[in-house]
Protein backbone atom coordinates (compact mmCIF):
# COMPACT_ATOMS: atom_id res chain seq x y z
CA UNK A 1 0.00 0.00 0.00
CA UNK A 2 1.51 3.53 -1.12
CA UNK A 3 0.22 6.48 0.33
CA UNK A 4 -1.24 9.44 -2.38
CA UNK A 5 1.80 11.64 -3.38
CA UNK A 6 -0.69 14.41 -3.45
CA UNK A 7 -0.50 16.42 0.12
CA UNK A 8 2.81 14.38 1.10
CA UNK A 9 5.94 15.81 2.71
CA UNK A 10 9.65 15.01 1.88
CA UNK A 11 11.33 14.46 4.95
CA UNK A 12 15.39 13.36 5.30
CA UNK A 13 15.71 10.86 8.23
CA UNK A 14 19.61 10.18 8.56
CA UNK A 15 20.08 10.36 4.94
CA UNK A 16 17.27 8.09 3.77
CA UNK A 17 14.07 10.53 2.30
CA UNK A 18 10.94 9.81 3.24
CA UNK A 19 7.57 10.49 2.52
CA UNK A 20 4.71 11.62 5.05
CA UNK A 21 1.42 12.63 5.09
CA UNK A 22 -1.77 13.30 7.70
CA UNK A 23 -4.93 12.13 5.68
CA UNK A 24 -6.85 15.36 4.48
CA UNK A 25 -10.25 14.72 6.30
CA UNK A 26 -10.74 12.26 9.30
CA UNK A 27 -12.26 9.08 9.11
CA UNK A 28 -15.88 8.76 10.95
CA UNK A 29 -14.59 7.45 13.81
CA UNK A 30 -11.61 10.12 14.32
CA UNK A 31 -14.33 13.22 13.56
CA UNK A 32 -15.97 11.55 16.81
CA UNK A 33 -12.52 11.21 18.49
CA UNK A 34 -12.99 7.52 18.61
CA UNK A 35 -9.65 7.19 17.05
CA UNK A 36 -6.66 8.57 17.17
CA UNK A 37 -4.71 10.80 15.09
CA UNK A 38 -2.57 9.05 12.67
CA UNK A 39 0.19 9.57 9.93
CA UNK A 40 2.02 7.70 7.57
CA UNK A 41 5.61 7.33 6.32
CA UNK A 42 6.95 5.52 3.73
CA UNK A 43 10.51 5.99 1.49
CA UNK A 44 10.28 8.49 -0.82
CA UNK A 45 12.06 6.55 -4.09
CA UNK A 46 11.27 3.05 -3.75
CA UNK A 47 7.83 2.71 -1.93
CA UNK A 48 7.98 -0.47 0.27
CA UNK A 49 6.00 -1.02 3.91
CA UNK A 50 4.15 2.30 5.35
CA UNK A 51 4.60 3.46 8.63
CA UNK A 52 1.28 3.79 10.05
CA UNK A 53 1.77 6.36 13.34
CA UNK A 54 -1.05 6.44 15.72
CA UNK A 55 -0.86 9.04 18.64
CA UNK A 56 -2.37 8.93 22.05
CA UNK A 57 -4.63 12.08 20.96
CA UNK A 58 -7.40 13.30 18.74
CA UNK A 59 -7.06 15.13 15.29
CA UNK A 60 -7.43 19.14 15.60
CA UNK A 61 -10.25 18.61 13.33
CA UNK A 62 -12.53 15.88 15.25
CA UNK A 63 -16.03 17.25 15.90
CA UNK A 64 -15.41 16.96 19.55
CA UNK A 65 -13.42 19.26 21.50
CA UNK A 66 -11.01 16.43 22.71
CA UNK A 67 -7.05 17.05 23.42
CA UNK A 68 -4.94 17.44 20.34
CA UNK A 69 -1.51 18.02 19.09
CA UNK A 70 0.48 19.21 15.97
CA UNK A 71 2.72 16.98 14.17
CA UNK A 72 5.45 18.64 13.13
CA UNK A 73 8.53 17.44 11.15
CA UNK A 74 10.73 17.36 14.08
CA UNK A 75 8.29 14.44 16.04
CA UNK A 76 7.80 13.05 12.41
CA UNK A 77 11.61 12.57 12.44
CA UNK A 78 11.66 10.82 16.17
CA UNK A 79 9.11 8.87 15.48
CA UNK A 80 11.04 7.30 12.16
CA UNK A 81 13.79 6.60 14.10
CA UNK A 82 11.76 5.12 16.65
CA UNK A 83 10.07 2.42 14.31
CA UNK A 84 13.17 1.76 13.05
CA UNK A 85 14.63 0.98 16.41
CA UNK A 86 10.92 -1.41 16.89
CA UNK A 87 11.99 -3.61 13.91
CA UNK A 88 10.37 -1.40 10.93
CA UNK A 89 11.87 -2.09 7.68
CA UNK A 90 10.81 0.20 5.24
CA UNK A 91 12.31 -1.93 2.25
CA UNK A 92 10.25 -4.75 2.77
CA UNK A 93 6.84 -5.19 1.26
CA UNK A 94 4.15 -5.95 2.94
CA UNK A 95 1.29 -4.85 5.21
CA UNK A 96 1.12 -1.47 7.14
CA UNK A 97 3.22 -1.03 10.39
CA UNK A 98 1.13 -0.17 12.82
CA UNK A 99 2.79 2.19 15.51
CA UNK A 100 0.84 3.28 18.02
CA UNK A 101 2.63 5.95 20.38
CA UNK A 102 2.04 6.60 24.45
CA UNK A 103 2.38 9.70 26.63
CA UNK A 104 5.32 8.11 27.79
CA UNK A 105 6.69 7.84 24.21
CA UNK A 106 6.20 11.22 23.02
CA UNK A 107 8.05 12.79 26.32
CA UNK A 108 10.97 10.56 24.98
CA UNK A 109 10.55 11.84 21.52
CA UNK A 110 10.52 15.60 22.80
CA UNK A 111 13.49 14.67 24.89
CA UNK A 112 12.36 14.70 28.05
CA UNK A 113 9.43 17.39 27.99
CA UNK A 114 6.11 16.79 28.11
CA UNK A 115 3.72 17.22 24.98
CA UNK A 116 1.83 20.68 24.76
CA UNK A 117 -1.99 19.32 23.81
CA UNK A 118 -4.29 21.95 22.91
CA UNK A 119 -8.03 21.61 23.90
CA UNK A 120 -10.00 23.07 19.86
CA UNK A 121 -12.41 24.83 22.29
CA UNK A 122 -10.14 26.41 24.56
CA UNK A 123 -8.69 28.49 21.68
CA UNK A 124 -9.57 32.56 21.16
Amino acid sequence: MAIPKKGSRFITVDGTIFRWRVRRRPTYCQGNSWGPMTFAVELADAPGRVLLASLPCSRPDAWWGERTITIRPALVTATVRMALCHGWDPRQAGKTFDFALTDGDLTELMNGQSPAYDVPFMRR
